[in-house]
C-alpha cells in the first residue's frame, strides 16, 4: 500500500496493530509517513508514541530507512534530517480512561492528529453505535475541547458528505473511512442496476 502511493500526492499513514515500537520501526523503515496509534490510554502511552517517530536523543527508533529513504527521495543518511518534523503522529481515542486522560495526553509534545474513534469508544462506554446517547457526545465533547486547547487537529471517519460537512464545521481537518464499507455500498448500488437482481 505504501508503495502504491510512490509518484502521487497521497501520504501513506499506516496503523499499526499495537503501540510498539518494534511495529512502529517496521512501517517507518517501509516508507510511512506517519503512524496511526491504536489504544492510547495514558500519558505513558502517548509518550511511547511520540518516542517510537524519532531517533535518539528525541526518541527509541532504531537506523534502518534503506527502503524508506527512497520513498523520500533522500540518501539513506540523508533520510534522517529530511524527515525530522514530518512524521505525523495520529493518537485513536477509544476508551473512557483515554477521555478521563485525555488533557494530559494532549500535553505531550509531538501529537499531531487526535481520532475520538467512534465504534470503539461507544463500546467501551457500553453504548455500542449509539452516537446520539449524552455519555458519548459529552466525551467526545470533552476530547474536542482539550483539542483545541492544545493546538492538535482533530480527524474522525464520516458515513456521508454532510456528516463530513458537519465535522469540518466544528473544525475537525481529516476526514477518513472505512474502505470495506465503501465496497459494500457501491456493490449494492451496482446490484441495483439489474432487473430483480438477474441481469
Amino acid at each position: 500500500m505504501i508503495a502504491a502511493t510512490a509518484g502521487s500526492d497521497c501520504a501513506p499513514l499506516v496503523r499499526v496493530t499495537v503501540n510498539d515500537p518494534a511495529h512502529v520501526k517496521r512501517a517507518l523503515d517501509l516508507g510511512a509517513e506517519g503512524i496511526v496509534f491504536p489504544l492510547i490510554r495514558t500519558v505513558e502511552d502517548a509518550r511511547r508514541a511520540v518516542a517510537s517517530l524519532h531517533y535518539p536523543p528525541s526518541g527509541i527508533r532504531g537506523f534502518g530507512p534503506f527502503i524508506a529513504h527512497s520513498h523520500w527521495k533522500t540518501g539513506l543518511l540523508e533520510y534522517r534530517e529530511k524527515i525530522e518534523g514530518a512524521l505525523v503522529c495520529c493518537l485513536l481515542i477509544e476508551t473512557r480512561e483515554a477521555v478521563e486522560n485525555i488533557d494530559a495526553i494532549c500535553a505531550v509534545p509531538g501529537i499531531d492528529i487526535i481520532v475520538p474513534a467512534q465504534f470503539d469508544l461507544s463500546t467501551d462506554l457500553g453504548i455500542p453505535g449509539q452516537f446520539d446517547h449524552p455519555e458519548f457526545k459529552a466525551a467526545v465533547t470533552g476530547v474536542e475541547a482539550a483539542c483545541r486547547k492544545a493546538g492538535i487537529a482533530l480527524g474522525s471517519p464520516a458515513q456521508s458528505e454532510e456528516h463530513a460537512k458537519a465535522l469540518f464545521a466544528r473544525g475537525y481537518r481529516l476526514i477518513a473511512g472505512f474502505d470495506l464499507l465503501w465496497l459494500r455500498a457501491k456493490a449494492a448500488e451496482v446490484q441495483g442496476w439489474t432487473v430483480n437482481g438477474e441481469n
